[in-house]
């Protein structure tokens, strides 16, 4: 075992997580997988890998500035980046700042093998590429509010101006906080600037997304557990709250987690200890928790889904993020903010969005939110290449609105080996669903993912059936 490589998989789609283990523990790799990349950072400190693939897109933080980490902290790890918005230009900028490889999706899993065992062979990326990654990301990214972090919060409305006056009173004591919001409104950011703007900045920020995780590793990855507690428990683990001990625990989506652990977060909320499965014995614990929810919160306490005393128990500082279309007066502030960001990531000159793309963004709805509009943004500085002006074309090019995941792939059906990570995941889903008769909580057991997962992914394939 000690002589197999061990790989890190760094991807916010969890149900890749299954296909990935299964892969290379197959073919003589220990595999790790985790969620985001500040989980990533935190799993980097404590244990070596010899690769690390981490997909590009993701919330909160980009592959981009996970491979700066690694580089600067880390730098006899090896890093392959993956990306679904794949272009030349990205391609050598990510293998300059350090990657020893860059994937375009849709891969097939022979392919993603046979890279994983070149770049394992391959020599290590130049140190040179360091200081060039860290002087052009810190640039773009650090803000005087939080040096340490880049993280900022970016709004003149009436109700982010609410929100920033009330966050110092918030940050500067240990009180739980519960942030509401939208998918996409910017409760993950807001609540690092809570952690970074309290005495506890010093100590561990640890984020949990109890969304992603399977029901019956919930527990597990909140209080640890002892080796051979259960079936596939090979070693002891440490979980999230004493990962966060001294610090800030993040629980992003507390209100997915089942009942029978909301009673036992209760109790660690009131009694400042925690037991891990298996163990006897209990270790105390000082950490502040943020929680955050897209429900409504009305429904979920009615609906009997959510507990009320443990509401009441973390919503000490109950906080409300407004949705960007009640706040359309950000949406340009939010846009240029995003332009200046990306030059910075991508080492591109400055650029600006056209009148007739501020106008669209104006009337735009925005359903995902904040997210949307980077995510928009973030495509606009790719795609205008060497131009200073970002174009509405650049944005809304129909090449990211011509496919149809729901449309029954005739090949695919005949051929149960499916070709690329995307096509098999699909299928997984469509045919677990298949199997339990429509019933997607036993699709998601069966599967090992959340229900709320397979209803993101349907709702994935439906919007972008519908823009077909």
């Amino acid at each position: 075992m000690a002589n197999e490589p061990h790989l890190l998989f760094v991807d916010d789609e969890n149900l890749l997580h299954n296909l990935f283990e299964r892969l290379f523990t197959r073919n003589g790799f220990q595999v790790t997988c985790c969620a985001s990349p500040l989980q990533a950072m935190d799993l980097l400190k404590v244990n070596t890998y010899d690769l690390v693939i981490t997909d590009f897109m993701m919330p909160d933080m980009d592959g981009f500035a996970l491979l700066g980490h690694i580089r600067e902290n880390h730098p006899t790890t090896r890093v392959i980046m993956v990306t679904a918005h794949a272009n030349v230009q990205h391609a050598v900028r990510m293998m300059q700042h350090g990657a020893i490889d860059y994937i375009p999706k849709p891969f097939t899993t022979a392919e993603l093998l046979d890279r994983v065992k070149a770049s394992l062979e391959a020599e290590l990326p130049a140190d040179e590429a360091v200081p060039a990654r860290e002087s052009t990301a810190a640039r773009g990214s650090r803000s005087a509010a939080t040096p340490k972090t880049g993280v900022t919060y970016i709004g003149e409305s009436p109700s982010i101006q609410r929100l920033k006056a009330v966050l110092p009173r918030v940050s500067t004591n240990a009180a739980p906080v519960f942030i509401q919001g939208e998918s996409g409104t910017g409760k993950e950011v807001l609540a690092r600037l809570i952690h970074e703007s309290s005495d506890r900045s010093k100590g561990p920020y640890v984020t949990l997304n109890c969304a992603n995780l399977p029901r019956e590793l919930v527990e597990s990855h909140l209080f640890g557990h002892k080796k051979g507690a259960f079936t596939g428990a090979i070693e002891d683990m440490t979980g999230a709250f004493e990962k966060a001990d001294g610090g800030t625990l993040l629980l992003d989506e507390i209100t997915e987690v089942d009942l029978p652990i909301q009673a036992k977060l209760l109790r660690v909320l009131q009694e400042r200890e925690i037991q891990r499965v298996g163990a006897s014995e209990t270790n105390t614990v000082d950490v502040r928790v943020i929680a955050t929810s897209n429900r409504n919160l009305s429904d979920a306490l009615s609906d009997g889904i959510f507990r009320e005393d443990l509401y009441h128990r973390l919503a000490v500082f109950p906080v409300t993020v407004p949705p960007l279309r009640d706040r359309s007066g950000d949406v340009t502030l939010l846009a240029n903010h995003f332009v200046a960001k990306y030059c910075a990531l991508y080492s591109l000159d400055e650029k600006s969005l056209s009148e007739d793309l501020l106008e669209h963004f104006q009337h735009y709805p925005w359903p995902g939110n904040v997210r949307e509009l980077e995510n928009m943004v973030q495509r606009g500085v790719l795609l205008s290449a060497e131009r200073s002006v970002i174009l509405k074309s650049d944005v809304y090019d129909d090449f990211f609105s011509d496919a149809d995941p729901l449309q029954e792939d005739a090949s695919a059906t005949a051929n149960p080996k499916l070709s690329t990570i995307d096509d098999m995941e699909r299928h997984m889903i469509l045919e677990a669903l298949k199997e339990t008769g429509n019933n997607q909580q036993a699709a998601a057991d069966k599967l090992g993912i959340s229900a709320r997962t397979i209803r993101n992914k349907l709702r994935k394939y439906r919007d972008e059936g519908a823009t077909d």
